[in-house]
């Protein structure tokens, strides 16, 4: 048996990890779309590194569009076997996977009509509406915490990964012959004690750990509560300034976490008199369906639901759906809070946004989560004088602001505690993946001193015999 690294291999998208039996059997742990690396994106999206029509199974960790991202392209492909996962992540996947398709044409079509003047060969997105409704058919769902036997050679179970609604972390028992091996694949880890979900949850034994490393080598430590930073954010920009406080945010997880801050902030009377706006097609759709599952919720959110029936929705809140009515918000001279997708600010409308405030002192754009460094979430970070957005020069004027304590993936200290219920010398190897190369290594090496020996970072389409 081999297990393939095809992404989130030294890098923190496009995850993709294809494990091959002794008998041929093809498992696939989740089908990633790499975002924000620039040219080499679109080659990466393109082409797998290996055939979608030998592949038999996908397991599915959740919904981001960096684990599932791809499936509509693999079905499209050739890929005919079913895809496990949460009920939960099914419910987000059709959403964001719909929405993906959607602007993929929206920014297709947009760069398009410059290629056309320009001379230029017309583009072509990675799929479609219809290849997405074609997927529809084939995902299975699977509850926590009950294995669950897909065929003769293959169990599965999905413990609470703690990162967004329906996460989990994969375990596989796979049997050969009279031996089973069983490995453990993390998707991605959330943080304990987080806002709004449960803590990640401890899971079996394993001989192999697939482990994500985003944070691998930093604490998620602020000067002050969250809460306190985003309204500093929200008084200093829209009060003060007068100005629009633009938020990238992904509509799953981070956009709801945002609504829990404010929603918190109106029930402390603290939240000032100033409208905002949720510029996401499906962010209302997709907190709905998180709404719907209040089974993951923490016991924070528990206690908030006792006197206040909806934790996420709060005065001057509006969600936008129409795209005239996204547009007429980069005419209004009114200050306002705009939450949009994406969370690296590398596609959808939160670009138009902007593109139409970052050459404004009295603006800022303020990054909540990680960012590929290359993405334009990545680069805002680095203070740029200049930004290029849709291929236009942006001269960068608006404040640029970071909160790290929002983010939905555990710190090296949230690793270390997920694998802690791990006997370290029953575990064969840990592999690394979705991370930075540099933070890896850290990563490696804090783990090492937790007893885990062997430790391995693979690259991409590198392959190990297990």
């Amino acid at each position: 048996m081999n297990i393939t690294f095809h992404g989130a291999a030294q890098n923190v998208t496009g995850s993709k990890h294809l494990i091959k039996t002794s008998n041929g059997k093809q498992i696939l742990l989740d089908c990633g779309m790499f975002q924000g690396g620039g040219a080499e994106t679109e080659v990466l999206n393109k082409h797998f590194g290996f055939n979608p029509s030998e592949v038999d199974v996908l397991i599915l960790s959740h919904a981001h569009i960096d684990h599932c991202g791809l499936i509509p392209r693999l079905v499209h492909e050739g890929f005919s076997g079913k895809i496990y996962c949460t009920p939960a992540t099914i419910d987000l996947a059709r959403l964001l996977l719909q929405d993906s398709a959607r602007i993929q044409k929206s920014d297709i079509d947009f760069l398009n009509k410059r290629r056309k003047r320009q001379g230029k060969s017309i583009l072509f997105p990675l799929y479609t509406l219809q290849d997405v409704e074609e997927c529809y058919e084939r995902f299975v769902p699977v509850q926590y915490n009950r294995w669950t036997r897909i065929d003769n050679e293959l169990e599965v179970l999905f413990t609470d990964a703690g990162h967004i609604i329906g996460s989990a972390a994969v375990h596989l028992i796979i049997h050969e012959g009279d031996k089973s091996t069983r490995i453990s694949f993390s998707g991605d880890v959330g943080r304990y004690e987080a806002d709004i979900l449960r803590s990640p949850a401890v899971f079996p034994q394993a001989d192999y750990v697939i482990l994500e490393s985003t944070y691998g080598n930093s604490l998620h430590l602020d000067v002050a509560p969250t809460e306190r930073e985003l309204l500093k954010y929200i008084k200093r920009t829209c009060v003060e300034k007068k100005g629009k406080l633009v938020i990238p945010a992904f509509s799953v997880g981070r956009t709801q976490e945002l609504l829990y801050l404010l929603n918190n902030l109106e029930n402390l009377q603290e939240l000032p008199e100033v409208k905002v706006y949720v510029d996401s097609p499906l962010s209302e759709k997709t907190t709905r369906i998180i709404k719907s599952y209040p089974e993951y919720f923490n016991s924070d959110v528990e206690q908030t639901l006792k006197f206040d029936r909806d934790p996420f929705d709060f005065k001057g809140l509006h969600f936008i759906e129409d795209i005239e009515e996204s547009k007429a918000l980069n005419y209004s001279e009114e200050p306002c809070i705009i939450i949009s997708a994406s969370g690296m600010a590398e596609a959808g409308r939160v670009k138009h946004h902007i593109a139409n405030t970052i050459s404004d002192p009295k603006n800022t754009i303020l990054l909540v989560g990680y960012c590929e460094s290359s993405s334009l979430g990545g680069r805002l970070l680095n203070r740029p004088d200049v930004v290029h957005i849709f291929g236009t020069k942006y001269f960068v004027r608006a404040e640029i602001g970071k909160i790290d304590s929002l983010s939905a993936h555990g710190d090296y200290k949230d690793l270390s505690r997920f694998i802690s219920c791990q006997d370290a010398s029953k575990v064969k190897t840990v592999f690394l993946v979705h991370g930075e190369y540099d933070v890896q290594q850290e990563f490696k090496e804090k783990l090492q001193l937790q007893g885990f020996q062997n430790v391995e970072i693979p690259y991409r389409h590198q392959q190990f015999q297990l």
